[in-house]
């Protein structure tokens, strides 16, 4: 088993008590699959205070089970464990096909967000992503008898920090790794191996076109069943693809190509992608291109100087006010993320999700003035 299959977390401890558990549906959606299973309420709410007062020790997530230790007023600690069943090789085939088709839900999922549209088309294919109840399988070698007992739940109730923070978590329990699922997911949205080859054929003398100017899109009727906006479409597409080739920029293939028509074409977005994983994309690219993308996709970690220039720039904003984690800057509802050229892209907090907000800047201070 590779460490990508084996994530360890540190104890939250008593400071990890930030208020309530599970702020996202998928946690709150974790902790009812354990509480509606319960027959004893009293170990829940036990169990609710021991992981307030940071009574549960590191964590470890690894398919098909969580695991901790868990000390307790009146002895232990006890080793504590929950199952998930894992999914089948048939169950993760339909999942990678599902959520490679639709840019959103990739896009989502990459950005560590599950819409629930994305687990609804997952369970269209005959997949759960998430435990029902009597899914969680709780263990404690602890004298109770209880299922669960107040250590097992403690255990669920910090576990709801951890799906918070990261869905991969609970994809991990499910069997795979993060590392595993984006090269799965890889596979399936790269150009087949004949693209690739013509892609490579060394191509001939092209004539200068540094005089051409083109006279605008050709004019194409509608066709039986084919609407002329469609042939717009396909046009402009072949255009951009060809731009980028001449100028020797990577084309961002299948991926992204709904995302960005989408933005480009706001008439036919709903032919494209539906849902709010996809709608969020369909923004980024608006405001940003593919930079956009890419920010909402895929955090990194920027240079120090970087981040000590923004500091900078937002010496104004209290302190205790700003956040800053990789590439993401908080404050409050607003949050700004740091692409690789140095603009900062506005996000505004919306239902407990953040959404795009704006053109970039490269003076974040612009954006929290």
């Amino acid at each position: 088993m590779s460490d990508d299959r084996v994530r360890g977390f540190p104890a939250f401890g008593a400071a990890g008590a930030r208020g309530r558990f599970a702020r996202s549906w998928w946690g709150r959606a974790w902790l009812s699959a354990m509480e509606d299973t319960a027959l004893d309420l009293r170990q829940l709410k036990q169990g609710r205070k021991y992981a307030a007062a940071g009574l549960v020790g590191p964590i470890t997530v690894s398919p098909g089970r969580i695991t901790a230790t868990v000390d307790d007023v009146d002895g232990g600690p006890y080793r504590t464990q929950l199952r998930l069943a894992e999914l089948s090789e048939g169950d993760w085939t339909r999942f990678f096909d599902r959520i490679a088709s639709r840019a959103g839900h990739l896009a989502a999922l990459l950005d560590r967000d599950m819409p629930p549209d994305l687990v609804e088309a997952a369970a269209d294919a005959g997949v759960d992503l998430l435990p029902r109840i009597g899914d969680l399988d709780p263990e404690c070698d602890c004298p109770g008898w209880e299922l669960p007992c107040r250590h097992a739940a403690a255990l669920s109730f910090q576990a709801s920090w951890l799906l918070d923070a990261d869905p991969f978590v609970l994809l991990l329990m499910r069997g795979k790794g993060e590392r595993e699922i984006r090269e799965e997911l890889e596979s399936r949205t790269a150009p087949r191996e004949t693209e690739l080859a013509a892609a490579d054929r060394t191509p001939g003398e092209l004539p200068d076109l540094a005089g051409f100017r083109p006279s605008g899109a050709p004019s194409i009727p509608a066709a039986p069943g084919v609407p002329a906006e469609a042939f717009a479409l396909l046009v402009a597409n072949a255009s951009g693809q060809a731009r980028a080739l001449l100028a020797g920029q990577p084309w961002p293939g299948r991926r992204h190509d709904a995302v960005r028509l989408a933005a480009e074409f706001p008439s036919v977005a709903g032919r494209l992608g539906e849902g709010g994983g996809f709608e969020r994309a369909v923004a980024a690219w608006t405001y940003g291109g593919r930079a956009g993308l890419e920010v909402l996709e895929s955090p990194w970690t920027p240079p120090k100087a970087a981040l000590a220039a923004a500091r900078a720039a937002l010496a104004d904003v209290p302190d205790e006010e700003v956040v800053f984690e990789r590439n993401h800057c908080t404050a409050g509802a607003v949050q700004l993320r740091l692409d690789r050229r140095g603009r900062w892209h506005p996000y505004r907090l919306e239902g407990g999700t953040w959404w795009p907000a704006g053109a970039p800047e490269t003076d974040p201070g612009l954006l929290l003035g």
